[in-house]
């Protein structure tokens, strides 16, 4: 049997990354037709508006296991602007993250011909965001000063800045997210007084993304990939995607699969070697559009030697499309025409 003298390590790296970074992680979602949730550009993006709810839960075994819920709505104001809201909260053992994000998004359309897709977008959301550490469960022979025993929340307030290209079936996305740098007091309490001592600010991301849907007939494919990385810690981690729609009668029919690959990794011993494992998740996803209903489901899976659970983590999606009565482009781009 298999000694593991780092494999703690490993998995707290992996949960750190979970619950730290305020704001909303960014998970899959994003390819059931959900930019607006990781880049404020896309506020507006088509005609009228759409709605999204998303549950994601992690480790149905294990008690309380990360989960997250978001709600989110943006529609068009005017020929040149977007606005959106999202409201999201975030769990996960004993730290809890809650907050609004409220957006303004401004289209430059290019082109004479109105019908095709030519536009650049800029977006800027600001987040209210709110902490919550509870220390009621906390138990120690020693005690500790920095535990006050209680349920303990500090409020932030950041903002995110985005930028898209959309050209008929091509697009490019950029954002930086938690663009102010902000002391996480919550979990540094009464450390003000020591110049040494390391303190975490709000782990500002970067973020870029490109994609391209080939096909004019009934099926159609668009793959695409996602980077991101954490400024703080320089962890980097890029998606490699794929989607294939069908066009039936009702609506629309669709599937992919999601390859996450980290370049960051963490070091183990067994009984005869070290190694590496590098964090890697493998995740299908199939939806429906019915007239201007939508739902997914994604399933993310990961792979190594080392796991907390041997479950994976699901996610479903619902949405709805309003106000859009017909297609506003002459293009194969679900994320902007319904």
């Amino acid at each position: 049997m298999k000694k593991i003298y780092f494999s703690l390590l490993l998995i707290l790296v992996f949960t750190i990354k979970s619950w730290a970074q305020e704001g909303i992680p960014v998970y899959f979602d994003y390819l059931a037709d959900n930019y607006y949730l990781v880049y404020p550009s896309m506020a507006g993006i088509g005609e009228g508006g759409k709605v999204r709810l998303t549950a994601r839960k992690q480790w149905f075994s294990v008690d309380e296991a990360p989960n997250m819920q978001t709600l989110n709505a943006h529609f068009r104001a005017g020929e040149k602007s977007g606005i959106g809201a999202i409201i999201f909260n975030d769990a996960n053992g004993y730290h809890s993250q809650t907050g609004v994000k409220l957006t303004y998004a401004h289209h430059l359309r290019f082109g004479e011909d109105i019908r095709s897709l030519n536009q650049l977008s800029f977006g800027l959301s600001g987040t209210m965001l709110q902490s919550s550490l509870d220390e009621t469960e906390f138990r120690s022979v020693t005690p500790d000063p920095s535990i006050v025993g209680s349920k303990i929340s500090a409020s932030y307030f950041n903002v995110d800045l985005g930028m898209s290209y959309n050209f008929l079936e091509f697009y490019a996305h950029a954002a930086i997210l938690n663009m102010m740098s902000s002391k996480r007091s919550l979990y540094y309490k009464d450390r003000t007084d020591n110049p040494n001592q390391l303190e975490v600010d709000n782990l500002r991301r970067y973020l870029f993304s490109v994609g391209y849907v080939f096909g004019r007939g009934d099926w159609q494919l668009e793959p695409s990939v996602l980077f991101q990385m954490t400024d703080f810690t320089q962890e980097k981690a890029m998606d490699f995607n794929a989607k294939v729609y069908r066009d039936v009668d009702f609506g629309k029919v669709w599937g992919g699969i999601s390859y996450r690959r980290s370049f960051d990794g963490a070091q183990y011993a067994t009984n005869n070697s070290f190694g590496e494992q590098r964090l890697q998740l493998i995740t299908p996803i199939v939806g429906v559009n019915y007239k201007n209903f939508m739902v997914s489901y994604n399933y993310s899976y990961q792979m190594g030697d080392i796991r907390f659970d041997n479950g994976g983590f699901h996610q479903i999606t619902i949405g709805y499309d309003f106000l859009q009565s017909e297609k506003r482009y002459d293009c194969n781009c679900p994320a902007v025409n319904y």
